[in-house]
């Protein structure tokens, strides 16, 4: 990687860096619909997938999963309950499914993009992909740590029936347009390697 190179990855890495920061404490992050949060904070972990690759998408992904537990601390009803239960296993909940985001969108995007040589087509699916990771591992991890608890227990087809039936369709179908579309317009101005 050249010195220019080097110099635009770390440059877009703080500015998604601070887009997800600036996200995650205004009303730009989350949807609140009841108990549940649908969150657009995929997309700039996404686009960091497949603009900067898996290592930086799974720093923007950390760095949304500490915004996401922070959350946790009075600003997420459904987050605070689960702290309230287990904070160890909230922790993992809220960082591990965010870390992914950006870890499967960088190595799903080189591989779709083997076959797409325009990339738009792998840039959509990547997104789409990127945001079912977190949902599908947040609410496995919610059902797997908290299964003897309301959440996860006689409650949880209510958990999932609410995040699937709500939060996949709008999260998948936002994050596939606007990181698709997003992350094509800033790679042409990242110095390739």
């Amino acid at each position: 990687m050249n010195r220019s190179s080097k110099v635009h990855r770390i440059t877009l890495t703080a500015i998604l860096m601070a887009i997800i920061l600036v996200m995650s404490f205004t009303p730009l992050g989350y949807l609140k619909a009841g108990i549940v949060s649908i969150t657009f904070l995929a997309i700039p972990v996404v686009i960091g997938g497949i603009v900067l690759g898996p290592l930086y998408g799974g720093f923007l992904g950390a760095v949304f999963g500490a915004t996401s537990f922070a959350q946790c601390f009075g600003m997420d009803a459904f987050g605070t309950a689960l702290m309230g239960l287990n904070p160890l296993a909230t922790f993992a909940t809220c960082l591990i499914p965010r870390i992914l985001i950006g870890v499967v969108a960088g190595w799903l995007y080189r591989l779709l993009h083997r076959w797409d040589h325009t990339g738009v087509w792998s840039a959509v699916v990547t997104s789409v992909v990127g945001s079912l990771t977190n949902t599908v591992f947040f609410v496995g991890m919610v059902i797997l740590f908290f299964q003897n608890s309301y959440f996860a227990g006689s409650g949880v087809w209510a958990i999932i029936l609410a995040f699937f039936s709500i939060n996949i369709p709008l999260e998948a179908a936002v994050c596939g347009l606007l990181g698709g579309a997003l992350s094509k317009v800033i790679s042409r101005f990242i110095v390739k390697d």
